[in-house]
């Protein structure tokens, strides 16, 4: 896999290409750039299969890179510094990305991870790109990735998600179902600070399409579309305080 750093910083440019060498010898540097000209200017000339890119550089942003290049047959992985709309917005377009400094464990697993995929990430990095310019406002979508396709959804339109083992089934207002490839807890961790709850081990339920909580039979839900889910025990109290606070 032939790799091209762009960071503007030199020095973390020098540790990410020193660990790519120590912990992922499969991965070649081609190149290294320290903005968004340079880093266009190597990208037209370079047969890159993967970019670590800066968010924030001097001269611009890696998406006004990515604006600069008409194309980008290569993948991305972003590096950046520790900035809490950055990480949520990366987690909301399932992107990769990498903190500084980098810890190569999570180097080489998101290396071998990336190295995987078969699919157009465009979506990804517009949606990505959507909620940069948009920092005041709340996160309306959300990219999901099945096995042969991203898609990003209305956060409106997600009626619930159920678990099966490593995978999410996404429940959709107009009756469609996805299969996304990650775990449940993934988007719990998301989903809950915008009206999701997790009312069992393999339940996250959208509140607004909760009809009714039954406490008969150790509790569970009826939603709009008639949908019965079980509320465990052990959620059932913090739910319950949940629905007093609406």
């Amino acid at each position: 896999m032939k790799a091209v750093i762009i960071d503007d910083m030199e020095q973390a440019r020098a540790t990410l290409r020193r660990d790519l060498c120590d912990y992922l010898p499969e991965v070649e540097v081609v190149g290294e750039a320290g903005g968004v000209i340079e880093g266009a200017k190597l990208l037209r000339k370079a047969q890159a299969d993967l970019v670590f890119l800066d968010i924030e550089m001097q001269d611009g942003s890696g998406f006004d890179l990515l604006d600069i290049l008409a194309e980008n047959p290569f993948k991305i992985i972003f590096v950046t510094a520790s900035d809490a709309h950055a990480i949520k917005a990366f987690r909301y377009a399932a992107v990769d990305y990498l903190l500084k400094p980098v810890d190569p464990e999570l180097l080489q697993e998101a290396v071998k991870k990336i190295g995987k995929s078969k699919l157009d990430e465009r979506k990804k990095y517009e949606l990505l790109n959507e909620s940069r310019k948009n920092k005041n406002k709340p996160q309306e979508r959300l990219a999901l990735h099945s096995s042969d396709k991203i898609l990003v959804v209305n956060l409106s339109d997600i009626v619930r998600c159920e678990s099966h083992t490593n995978y999410t089934i996404f429940f959709m207002t107009d009756g469609k179902e996805h299969v996304v490839t990650r775990a449940l807890k993934e988007y719990e961790s998301i989903l809950s600070e915008v009206g999701f709850f997790r009312v069992h081990h393999s339940h996250l339920v959208n509140i607004r399409f909760v009809r009714e909580f039954v406490r008969l039979e150790g509790g569970h839900l009826v939603m709009l579309d008639g949908k019965i889910i079980p509320v465990s025990v052990r959620k059932k109290t913090e739910f319950i305080k949940m629905l007093d606070e609406l």
